[in-house]
């Protein structure tokens, strides 16, 4: 009797261990750690679209350059605009940061300002408007600020996603447990205006 007593017992203890398992596993103790390394890989994509933008601004500034030496106040805002956007790393492990975010973001809307207002000037000289390296550079340059603000609208929803998880229930209880060290990741907050590209006329 006591045999059966004691297989009946361990049957029961694992049977409540695999209830237990799959009850832990369907609450979302998993949800942080997915919406976090999601957030952070969008991340990685809004970085990746800026810097691109950042390689092209140097070959744009020497083709105008060629046409319009008399804008050299204006190529030197976007130079120096480009190299203090540069200069600032926001990575994934600071997105939590809402000082280093903001001063990149800061940054990164100082550059675009700087871009939008040499692309104006352009309007002022024809052959640089017909000239084929511009158009190419122009096209890249146009097809960015769309991949930058596809990025940047990517890594917002993840963010809200992953914020709202730590917030509401269950992953406010899994954040007070076992991932203490998980906190709210900083968004864009610019108004949508500026978040545009520059519109050009050519």
């Amino acid at each position: 009797m006591n045999d059966i007593v004691c297989i009946l017992r361990r049957i029961g203890i694992g049977l409540f261990a695999v209830l237990a398992g799959l009850l832990v596993c369907g609450c979302g103790i998993n949800n942080l750690p997915t919406y976090d390394e999601s957030a952070k890989a969008k991340w990685s994509d809004v970085q990746n679209q800026y810097q691109r933008r950042a390689d092209l601004i140097p070959n744009l500034v020497e083709t105008v350059k060629g046409y319009a030496t008399q804008e050299r106040e204006v190529l030197t805002q976007v130079t120096e605009a480009r190299a203090k956007a540069s200069q600032i790393k926001v990575d994934a492990s600071t997105v939590s940061d809402p000082a280093k975010f903001k001063e990149y973001q800061d940054a990164q809307n100082a550059l675009g300002g700087a871009l939008g207002r040499l692309l104006v000037t352009v309007e002022r000289y024809p052959d640089l408007k017909s000239n084929q390296n511009f158009l190419a550079l122009q096209s890249q340059l146009e097809g960015t600020e769309n991949r930058i603000a596809v990025a940047r609208r990517d890594y917002i929803e993840s963010v809200r996603t992953y914020n709202t998880e730590l917030r509401t229930f269950p992953g406010v209880l899994w954040a007070s447990t076992l991932y203490r060290s998980y906190k709210p990741m900083e968004t864009f907050t610019v108004a949508e205006d500026v978040t545009k590209p520059p519109t050009v006329k050519f």
